[in-house]
C-alpha cells in the first residue's frame, strides 16, 4: 500500500514539475516522451487518450489521491506492494492508483478501495535503507475498475477508461479565472507555496489540468479529493474546487488573524518589559526607586505564595499594578501599600488540624472546671457532632442527591450566658485547648460603630479592616476559636448598629462570603468557631439571638465554690504570689469563712481576690522572716481580712420581726439576690405610695397586689372603710438601686397582707412570682439563681409558681436536698405558706411545714 511522501509544497513542486513535462529513462537521464507537449499534457500520436491495458496491477493508496496530468512522490512499504512495484518496474511501468476508503487499513480488500482511480506511470524509484521504495509517479488518465481478476500476490483488475468531458466556454473561462485568483491569494497565506507554481498555474489553458494541479497542492480531505476525481464534467470540477478553495482561504485567513493577534500581544509584553527595564535604569541613574522596586517585587512574591482565592488575587494584582505606576511620595502609594500588606498577611489557606478526641476533651474540661456537668456535656456533644461529620463526610455526600444534606455547616454558634465569674471565658479557652485550635478573645463591650465589625472603606484616611479580620490576622489561622465577649454590652448610635453587622458574621449560611469593607473581597469564616458570652439576654437583639444556641451558666453553691477554691483558685494564687505549696495551707473552714462572710456573688471572682489577699499577707510575713509556714483556719482568715462585709446573716430574722415585711427573691446580671419588701400604713385617704426606684412593671405589680387585697378585705376581718382611712407606703430597699420586673408581685402581696392582718411573715421563707389582678400566680425566670441566693442566706423554704416546677430540675442535688419548695397557684396559697397564724407569739416562732404542695 502506498502513501504520499511528507514534504513542503516548494520541494514537491521542484521534484514533480519536470515530470509533468518529461519522462526518465532507466539510467536516470531525462528524455522527451512521445506525445508529451510543453503544456505537460500527455497525448497520443493520434490525439486520443493513452492506451489502457485490459488487466492492470492495482496499487492502493493510503490517505491520498493521484490525479491525471500530475506527478506525485509515493512511498511503498507493504510486501505485496513492493512486489507489485518490482514486477511493474521491469515491464510496462503502468499501474492503477486507487485510494483506500479507510487509511488505517494495512492491506485493504477490493471492497475497501474506491472504484475510480488514475492510470499512472512510474518514472523513478529508489530503494531506501529501511526497506521501503520511494516512487515518482505521473497520472495519465482516469480509469474505473470493472472486475478484479486476482488478489494474490497483489491486486489485479480489468479496468476501463473513464474519460472526462472538457468544454471551452465563457462559464469555464470565468471559473478558471476565479480559481486562479483564489489560488493567488493562497500564496500570501502559505509562505511555502513556490512562486513558480503560481506562475505555471497562471499560464495553464487546460481547465482539467488546472483543476488537478491546484488540487494536488491544496489541503483537502480524502473524501473531497475522491469526489473531485469522480466528477465527469470539468465545469462541475471547477465549481467544486472553487468551494474547497473558498473554505481553505477562510480557515487560513482566520488562522493568520489569530497569529497576528498573538504576535501583537507578545510584542506588547516585550515592549513593556523593555520600557520597564529602561525605567529602572533611569531611576538608578537618578539614585531613586531602588527600594520601591524591591518592595514591589516582594509584594509580587508574597501574592504568589499567599494562595488567595481567585477574586482576592485578582484584586491584589490590580492594586499592585497601580502601585507600580505611582511615585513613592504619592499619598495614594501609602494607602495601596497598606492594603497589599493586609492582603498578603491574612491566613487565606493556613489552618490548624483539629483534635477531636472526645476523651481528651472531657479530661481537659474536667481539669479546667469543676462541676458544670450539663455545660460540659453540651460542649462534648458539639465536638462529637463535628468529629462524626468529618469522619463520615464521604458517606454524607451521597445524601445530597436526595436533598438530605443541602449544605455542609460547621455547627451552631454557642452563647454562654450567666453572671460574672462563673467561667464563661475560661470555658472557651478550654474548648480551644481540647481541639488544638488557636483561641482569640475579642471584647465587644462599648463597641458602638458598625465599622468596628465590618471595617472602614478605603476612601477614609487611616482606614483599617474590622475587628474580625484583625483577629484572624493575629491568630494566623483561618479556623481559630473567636470568643466575642460581652456581646450584651454592644452599643448603637448615629455611626451604626454593630449588632446588625454581626448578623452575617454569626450566620453559618452567610459567613462563607464575608466581605470586610476595607478588603472588599470575600473571606471564608465558615471554619471559624464563634463563642459568645453575655450576662443577660434582654439587651441582645432578637435576630442576633436567634443565630445562637443559648447555654446558661448559673451561680455556684457553697460546696461547689469550696471545691473550686481548693482545686483551682488556691494553687493559682499560691503560684502568682511567689509562694510554695508547703508554705501555706488553707483549711476548709478558712475557705468557707471567705465564701460565707467575705463574698456574696454567683461566681468565684471575688473569692479568688480574697484568697489572693490572704496569700499576699502571708507572703509579706514570710518575706519579713516572721514565719515559715502558715496553716489557715477561719480564725486566722478573720484576723487577716478584718471585718467581714457580709457576715451579718441575722438580717432576715431581724427584718421580719414586725408585720409588713416580706422576703422576696430577685435576679440580677450578677446572679440572684434577696429582696426585702416593706409596707407601713398611716392615717390618710386610701392612697398607695411606692418608693425604692421601682420601674413601671414593678409599680404595676404593687398596685395589682394592693387592689386584689383590697377586694378581699372581708376575708381579713376588716372593712373597705379601713382602707379609706389609711394611706399605704410600700418601699423596696436598697433605694439607690433601680429595680423592675414582675417577679416580686407575690412578695408585695405578702408584705401588704402581713401589714393589714398584723401577722408576721415566716423568717425561713422567701418567694418569687408574678401576681394577676385576680390573684393568680404566674411563672417567672431566673429560678436557679434566685434559689441559690436563698440558699446562700440560709433560707430553707422557697415559694414558687406551680408552672416553674420544671426549672427545679436544674438545681444542684445538695440544694434540692436541703431546701423545701412550695408550689402555689394563687395568692391564698402564698399567704398560707408565707404568714404566721393569727395570735402568733413571736417568741414561739417556729419553722413552717406548709400544707400546700411540696416539691421533692
Amino acid at each position: 500500500m502506498a502513501s504520499r511522501l511528507k514534504m513542503d509544497a516548494h520541494n514537491l513542486f521542484e521534484l514533480t514539475l519536470p515530470y509533468m513535462l518529461n519522462d526518465v529513462s532507466d539510467s536516470g537521464e531525462p528524455v522527451t516522451r512521445t506525445g508529451a507537449t510543453q503544456s505537460g499534457i500527455l497525448e497520443q500520436p493520434d490525439g486520443d487518450e493513452p492506451m489502457v491495458p485490459q488487466v492492470l496491477p492495482i496499487l492502493p493508496l493510503r490517505g491520498t489521491v493521484v490525479y491525471p496530468l500530475t506527478a506525485l512522490p509515493l512511498t511503498v512499504g507493504q510486501p505485496r506492494s513492493i512486489r507489485l512495484v518490482d514486477d511493474v518496474a521491469s515491464g510496462s511501468r503502468m499501474v492503477g492508483l486507487f485510494a483506500a476508503k479507510d487509511p488505517q487499513l494495512e492491506m485493504p480488500a477490493p471492497d475497501d478501495i474506491y472504484t475510480v482511480g488514475t492510470l499512472a506511470q512510474i518514472h523513478r524509484l529508489f530503494r531506501a535503507p529501511d526497506g521501503t521504495i520511494r516512487l515518482l509517479v505521473q497520472g495519465m488518465s482516469r480509469i474505473e475498475i470493472a472486475t478484479y481478476v486476482a488478489t494474490e500476490p497483489y491486486l489485479q483488475a480489468h479496468v476501463v477508461p473513464k474519460p472526462e468531458a472538457v468544454t471551452h466556454s465563457l462559464e469555464t473561462e470565468a471559473l478558471m479565472r476565479n480559481i486562479v485568483e483564489q489560488f493567488s491569494r493562497l500564496q500570501d497565506l502559505l509562505p511555502n507555496l513556490p512562486a513558480e507554481l503560481i506562475t505555471s498555474t497562471l499560464n495553464m489553458d487546460d481547465p482539467l489540468q488546472l483543476v488537478y494541479t491546484i488540487a494536488t497542492y491544496v489541503r483537502l480531505e480524502l473524501e473531497e479529493q475522491q469526489e473531485l476525481l469522480e466528477l465527469d464534467r470539468v465545469e462541475d470540477k471547477l465549481m467544486r474546487l472553487m468551494s474547497f478553495l473558498a473554505k481553505e482561504l477562510e480557515v487560513l485567513e482566520l488562522g493568520h488573524k489569530i497569529q497576528n493577534e498573538a504576535q501583537s500581544e507578545m510584542e506588547k509584553v516585550q515592549r513593556e518589559y523593555f520600557l520597564r527595564e529602561q525605567l529602572k535604569a533611569i531611576q538608578r541613574e537618578l539614585g531613586e526607586g531602588d527600594e520601591q522596586l524591591v518592595e514591589i517585587e516582594e509584594f509580587r512574591e508574597k501574592i504568589a505564595k499567599a494562595n488567595m482565592p481567585e477574586e482576592a488575587e485578582r484584586e491584589a494584582r490590580r492594586e499592585l499594578d497601580r502601585l507600580m505606576k505611582l511615585p513613592a511620595a504619592s499619598a495614594e502609594y501609602g494607602v495601596i501599600r497598606t492594603y497589599l500588606d493586609w492582603m498578603v498577611s491574612l491566613p487565606w489557606q493556613e489552618r490548624t488540624v483539629d483534635n477531636l478526641d472526645i476523651l481528651n476533651a472531657r479530661d481537659v474540661l474536667d481539669e479546667d472546671h469543676y462541676g458544670l456537668d450539663d455545660i460540659k456535656d453540651r460542649i462534648l456533644e458539639y465536638l462529637s457532632v463535628r468529629k462524626l461529620r468529618q469522619e463520615r463526610a464521604d458517606q454524607l455526600e451521597q445524601y445530597k442527591a436526595d436533598d438530605y444534606v443541602r449544605r455542609r455547616r460547621e455547627g451552631a454558634i454557642l452563647a454562654f450566658v450567666g453572671p460574672p465569674g462563673v467561667g464563661k471565658t475560661s470555658l472557651g479557652a478550654s474548648i480551644a485547648r481540647a481541639m488544638g485550635r488557636k483561641f482569640i478573645r475579642m471584647s465587644l463591650g462599648g463597641v458602638r460603630d458598625e465599622a468596628e465589625i465590618r471595617g472602614f472603606r478605603r476612601t477614609y484616611v487611616g482606614a483599617m479592616p474590622g475587628r474580625i479580620i484583625q483577629t484572624l490576622r493575629r491568630a494566623g489561622s483561618r479556623n481559630p476559636i473567636i470568643m466575642l465577649d460581652e456581646i450584651d454590652k454592644l452599643g448603637r448610635d448615629f455611626r451604626g448598629d454593630p449588632a446588625s453587622a454581626l448578623l452575617e458574621v454569626l450566620d453559618p449560611e452567610q459567613n462563607s462570603e464575608f466581605r470586610d469593607h476595607y478588603l472588599d473581597v470575600p473571606f471564608d469564616l465558615s471554619e471559624v468557631i464563634f463563642i459568645t458570652t453575655a450576662n443577660e439576654l434582654d439587651p441582645i437583639p432578637r435576630p442576633l439571638l436567634d443565630r445562637m444556641e443559648i447555654i446558661e451558666l448559673s451561680g455556684y453553691t457553697e460546696q461547689e465554690k469550696l471545691q473550686i477554691a481548693k482545686h483551682y483558685l488556691v494553687p493559682r494564687q499560691i503560684e502568682e504570689n511567689g509562694l510554695f505549696p508547703q508554705e501555706i495551707t488553707f483549711k476548709d473552714d478558712a475557705l468557707l469563712e471567705i465564701i460565707q462572710n467575705y463574698t456574696r456573688e454567683a461566681g468565684v471572682r471575688n473569692l479568688e481576690r480574697n484568697i489572693g489577699k490572704v496569700a499576699r499577707k502571708i507572703a509579706t510575713q514570710i518575706a519579713e522572716g516572721r514565719i515559715k509556714h502558715a496553716e489557715l483556719g477561719a480564725k486566722q482568715v478573720r484576723e487577716l481580712l478584718k471585718h467581714p462585709p457580709y457576715g451579718y446573716r441575722t438580717e432576715i430574722k431581724e427584718r421580719v420581726m414586725r408585720p409588713g415585711v416580706a422576703t422576696g427573691l430577685a435576679w440580677t446580671p450578677v446572679g440572684g439576690d434577696i429582696l426585702f419588701i416593706e409596707a407601713i400604713r398611716m392615717p390618710g385617704k386610701g392612697s398607695l405610695q411606692l418608693t425604692g426606684q421601682l420601674g413601671d412593671v414593678m409599680q404595676e405589680s404593687a398596685r395589682a397586689a394592693f387592689s386584689y387585697l383590697r377586694s378581699l378585705a372581708g376575708e381579713f376581718g376588716i372593712t373597705a372603710n379601713d382602707f379609706d382611712a389609711y394611706d399605704f407606703h410600700l418601699h423596696v430597699p436598697a433605694g439607690a438601686i433601680p429595680k423592675d420586673g414582675p417577679s416580686a408581685g407575690i412578695a408585695m402581696a405578702s408584705a401588704l397582707a402581713s401589714l393589714i392582718t398584723g401577722r408576721l411573715t415566716r423568717r425561713n421563707v422567701a418567694m418569687t412570682g408574678e401576681i394577676t389582678l385576680h390573684g393568680q400566680v404566674l411563672p417567672v425566670g431566673g429560678i436557679k439563681d434566685k434559689v441559690l441566693a436563698a440558699h446562700r442566706m440560709e433560707i430553707d423554704t422557697v415559694i414558687l409558681p406551680m408552672r416553674n416546677e420544671p426549672d427545679l430540675d436544674q438545681l444542684p442535688i445538695e440544694v434540692r436536698r436541703q431546701m423545701r419548695f412550695v408550689l402555689v397557684r394563687d395568692v391564698h396559697e402564698v399567704l398560707e405558706a408565707a404568714l404566721e397564724p393569727e395570735h402568733f407569739d413571736p417568741a414561739l416562732r417556729r419553722q413552717y411545714v406548709p400544707h400546700t404542695q411540696l416539691w421533692s
